[in-house]
């Protein structure tokens, strides 16, 4: 048998198909592959640009660390950008989610790495610091146009931030593309907007099916009355009584500000809502129904959707922490009032899923959560279809072929 030359045998191999069908790249180098020569040559040491020997050495470490946060604010970007396409397609289904949970989850495991990466910062002291301090000016980590794109994405509303010297935080960039790039940010619909769709669209909110708020509301009221009314009439003692009829009446004007469409409205408007009464309905319900093999892994996107909310919260007050370690109160070198403005920005007015914390206050007891109908069990148990004839007439004796397919396999198909 004839032997093939090694040249051919070298050509027919670099030009090997991938599983996928594409192409081999011809050999290639790890530092090429990386562009290291690119990467490794990206920290100028300003304070060293006149003379090397006058290289101010915790400069360097600086730039690395500030160069590393970008890198990530990219991956995180890129990671937000994936999860938003797929809510926003034309169906959002169950084969998804696991997926959505995935790539959540690789976002908060990177921002728990940058929260930690603070403490590399922190190995500079604020004298070594000082040194060469004065060479920034007028750079400021508020000229990052990638976490202000990271921000966006993820749902952070205009009206929520705080102005950046009597400024929009936008006038700070000056480069044409980085604003065309913000804006575009802000156009699009962020995460959060996408999330709130998404919950609208939970399964047992009509009142034609499960209508879960008007039974979670008679629930809240047995509960109500068994926990605080009854004892407050019942206490002998009139200090007691006193104090158990105030935290009845505290009760009543918690729960009644997400019962009634009107206060939520106004809260909303106000700004201490995020999302829409009908999504935090739907919130609602997957919280006090997680146990439901559908819910699983709706409640796990909004557990991580909490994840990063809380961590993105760390990283801005480790940030605090570091400024006011370095600099006191010291104007920031981009001419904010430095420490003063982002102490300003770790507070609930930043957080972009605050509404998604604040679910605990609407929990009941397990007790009291209303028992599911016939068809809520279908749509929310895996094994739906194997549930026997005499128990898949609904509550109301629909059970019309229409209303069986909805319920089916595919009943968490979310049209945006």
């Amino acid at each position: 048998m004839e032997k093939r030359p090694s040249a051919e045998i070298e050509e027919a191999a670099t030009k090997q198909k991938s599983s996928n069908g594409r192409k081999y790249p011809q050999s290639v180098k790890y530092s090429q592959y990386l562009q290291l020569d690119t990467l490794l040559s990206a920290q100028k040491m300003v304070s060293s640009e006149d003379d090397s020997s006058k290289a101010i050495h915790d400069e360097h470490l600086f730039i690395i660390t500030h160069q590393a946060y970008e890198l990530w604010f990219k991956q995180i970007i890129f990671e937000l950008d994936s999860i938003r396409r797929m809510f926003t397609s034309a169906v959002v289904d169950e084969r998804q989610t696991l997926l959505i949970i995935h790539r959540l989850r690789r976002i908060a495991v990177i921002m728990k790495l940058i929260v930690e990466q603070f403490e590399i910062m922190e190995t500079m002291t604020p004298l070594d610091f000082l040194e060469f301090r004065g060479f920034l000016e007028p750079a400021s980590g508020f000229q990052s146009y990638q976490f202000r794109i990271f921000e966006n994405k993820f749902g952070l509303k205009p009206e929520c931030r705080i102005q950046y010297n009597q400024q929009h935080y936008r006038s700070v960039f000056d480069n044409i593309k980085q604003r065309e790039l913000i804006d575009k940010s802000s156009e699009e619909p962020s995460l959060l907007d996408l999330v709130t769709r998404w919950l609208e669209r939970t399964p047992g909110l009509e009142s034609s099916d499960f209508n879960f708020w008007k039974k979670y509301e008679i629930s809240v009221n047995r509960w109500i009355e068994a926990e605080f009314t009854v004892p407050a009439k019942e206490e002998k003692d009139p200090v007691l009584r006193q104090i158990k009829t105030a935290s009845l009446e505290k009760q009543r004007e918690t729960f009644q500000s997400v019962l009634e469409f009107d206060k939520y409205t106004e809260l909303k408007e106000r700004g201490d809502r995020r999302l829409t009464h009908k999504a935090f309905q739907g919130a609602l319900l997957i919280s006090l129904y997680r146990d439901e093999p559908r819910f699983h892994q709706p409640f796990q996107i909004l557990t991580r959707l909490m994840d990063i909310d809380s961590l993105l919260t760390k990283w801005r007050y480790n940030h605090v922490v570091m400024t006011q370690r370095m600099i006191g109160s010291k104007l920031g070198t981009g001419g904010s009032s430095g420490y003063q403005y982002l102490r300003a920005t770790v507070s609930d007015r930043y957080r972009v899923f605050l509404d998604l914390f604040n679910l605990s206050t609407y929990l009941i007891p397990r007790d009291y959560i209303p028992p599911l109908n016939n068809r809520m069990k279908r749509t929310l148990s895996i094994l739906h279809n194997d549930v026997p004839n005499e128990d898949q007439q609904s509550d109301d004796g629909d059970d019309s072929p229409t209303r069986q397919q909805a319920n089916g396999a595919n009943f968490y198909i979310v049209q945006t």
